[in-house]
């Protein structure tokens, strides 16, 4: 109020009015022109996640904390970053599902994630799922081949026919081509048991490069749960970041969220690190890093 009426009163007389020190508002004043280093670095921390929460929306204040981290190397604390979205009132935009369904016990391969086995090194573990989702009201499925190691979905393939059981071979094909490349390793292959995983064309050549099937018990999508988280969160970020509209081809789209996903999402079980960075620091040395999403 002083500021606002010391263009027509004396500083003195409203200070005297008011009760205030004038050598308090001078410094008060002082500070609107000059504010602190904390208080500047503050405002720009904040502005820098705001523009990050535009860009992603689907995501909460750790991974865009992670993010920042990653593209500007600029370090801040969760706790801090907390209170910068606190503050801008940022929340993660993503709707996620958690499954319960109990399903029923019947296999037709043995569930292999089942038998807590210590995942250590890449390819020992992949697992595989299709999503489905429209872009202007047309319908895609979408197979992914994704390691349980790092995370990083080493193949995938897109249909805008329904049941499209190519999807899933086209998929499989590039996973038994990056398979070729390391025929010293073992490989579990892991999906649920939908009709195409279950059929002897998808089947029959695995045994011929070291790889073993296994499935989830029927209706019970709790035994690939990183797959269908991944699933549930891929879907929010094709929309919500990358908004995915359908104006360039659909195929491009996504595989341009999928390099994304793997070279420049940070993933919290990973540390924060992303699955290509993870893959790099702590792939074993016979391992060539640098593998891209087959599509």
């Amino acid at each position: 109020m002083i500021l606002e009426l010391s263009g027509g009163f004396p500083v003195n007389l409203l200070c005297e009015k008011m009760g205030i020190q004038r050598s308090s508002f001078y410094n008060w004043k002082h500070t609107l022109s000059h504010p602190a280093e904390r208080t500047k670095a503050l405002l720009s921390n904040l502005a820098l996640f705001e523009e990050y929460h535009l860009r992603y929306p689907s995501h909460g204040y750790r991974w865009l904390n992670a993010k920042i981290r990653l593209d500007t190397g600029t370090v801040m604390s969760d706790p801090y970053a907390h209170k910068c979205c606190k503050t801008l009132g940022v929340k993660n935009g993503a709707k996620h599902y958690k499954y319960k369904k109990p399903g029923n016990p019947f296999k037709i391969y043995p569930n292999l994630l089942m038998t807590e086995m210590q995942i250590d090194r890449p390819l020992q573990c992949i697992v595989s799922d299709m999503t489905a989702f429209y872009v202007k009201g047309i319908y895609y499925e979408l197979a992914l081949y994704m390691d349980l190691w790092n995370n990083e979905i080493l193949a995938h393939a897109l249909s805008s026919r329904r049941g499209d059981r190519m999807t899933y071979l086209s998929g499989l094909d590039d996973l038994i081509g990056l398979k070729e490349q390391y025929p010293q390793y073992e490989m579990i292959l892991h999906s649920d048991q939908g009709a195409v995983y279950a059929s002897k064309a998808f089947n029959e050549l695995l045994p011929m490069y070291s790889i073993t099937r296994s499935m989830s018990r029927a209706g019970t999508p709790t035994d690939n749960a990183a797959m269908e988280s991944i699933n549930g969160w891929i879907k929010a970020e094709i929309f919500m970041d990358f908004h995915v509209t359908g104006e360039s081809p659909v195929e491009q789209e996504v595989a341009a969220y999928i390099t994304f996903f793997n070279t420049a999402r940070p993933a919290y079980s990973l540390k924060y690190l992303t699955p290509q960075q993870y893959k790099e620091a702590y792939a074993p040395k016979d391992f060539i890093t640098g593998v891209n999403a087959g599509s």
